[in-house]
């Protein structure tokens, strides 16, 4: 009885070393697995380090990339505040170059406007000074007839002296005509050197007329190129100006670009962000359950 109890004693014993042993090795396995289970948590812990570094590292260009887009951004937005201050003052000196225009041209017309009436004045001064020479000739004419008449008197006063006794009171007439006709010479003459000195005044009137209008010729002229010169000036001021508004739309559209550009690189930034985090959180909840 004594054996029999041992051996079944024995039998308890070795059924519950079986027992024992199952739960050892259903222990190993639970261990290996559980060491596989962190060598693989490891391996993806090293290469979610990995891509951190990677990320942390690109995150850090991106930032740099950032920064120096909003220096761009920031000199983009002074050039265009300068742009529009050109663009002001180009518009300013453009009405001003406007309004000169507009004064020139109106004293150009003003001065033509004066040579046609010193035009006219010359005119009325060259048939007024036509009529005082017709006037002249026909006093020379008077005149030369005044002196046939008074070589004619002389020839018969010569002629007359041989027959001075008989003819003296013929002589006193002759006399008397031709002291009358001396007045008359002489009264024509008189009217003779008044009108050549009309005739002179007209003369220099009408030479201070004819350089008075010359010069007026001269200033329409300067005037003139001065209204080219302007008018080019206004057409290099508006092709400057449409230059300009140009430079602005370009400026416009790479501001706008660059701002498109911001835009998805803050979206790559915000989800890589949130990668992060989410790595970060994976990252301790791996080290809490390693633990």
């Amino acid at each position: 009885s004594i054996i029999r109890r041992q051996r079944q004693e024995l039998k308890l014993l070795i059924s519950e070393l079986k027992d024992r042993d199952k739960e050892l090795n259903d222990m190993v396995e639970v261990h290996e697995r559980h060491i596989q289970a962190w060598e693989d948590d490891r391996q993806k812990i090293l290469t979610l380090a990995e891509r951190c570094s990677a990320l942390t590292s690109e995150l850090n260009e991106r930032n740099a990339i950032i920064k120096s887009l909003t220096k761009k951004l920031k000199l983009l937005e002074s050039q265009h505040n300068d742009s529009k201050i050109t663009l002001e003052s180009t518009q300013q000196k453009f009405k001003e170059l406007t309004q000169k225009v507009t004064d020139s041209s109106v004293h150009c017309q003003a001065l033509e406007e004066k040579n046609q009436s010193l035009h006219c004045s010359v005119l009325e001064l060259s048939a007024k000074t036509g009529q005082l020479q017709a006037r002249e000739q026909e006093l020379l004419s008077m005149l030369q007839m005044k002196d046939k008449a008074l070589i004619e008197t002389t020839d018969q006063i010569t002629e007359v002296t041989s027959k001075f006794k008989t003819l003296e009171n013929a002589l006193r007439t002759a006399k008397l005509d031709e002291f009358t006709r001396n007045r008359e010479h002489q009264d024509l003459k008189v009217t003779l050197n008044d009108v050549m000195s009309q005739v002179n005044k007209m003369k220099d009137i009408l030479s201070e007329k004819m350089k008075e209008s010359s010069k007026n010729q001269e200033e329409i002229s300067h005037l003139k190129q001065e209204n080219g010169c302007l008018r080019s000036e206004l057409i290099l001021a508006v092709e400057e100006a449409q230059r300009k508004d140009q430079l602005f739309q370009f400026a416009k559209s790479k501001q706008a670009r660059i701002e498109r550009e911001l835009s998805s690189l803050r979206q790559v930034c915000v989800k890589q962000q949130r990668d992060l985090h989410f790595l970060h959180v994976n990252f301790d909840s791996s080290q809490e359950s390693r633990q």
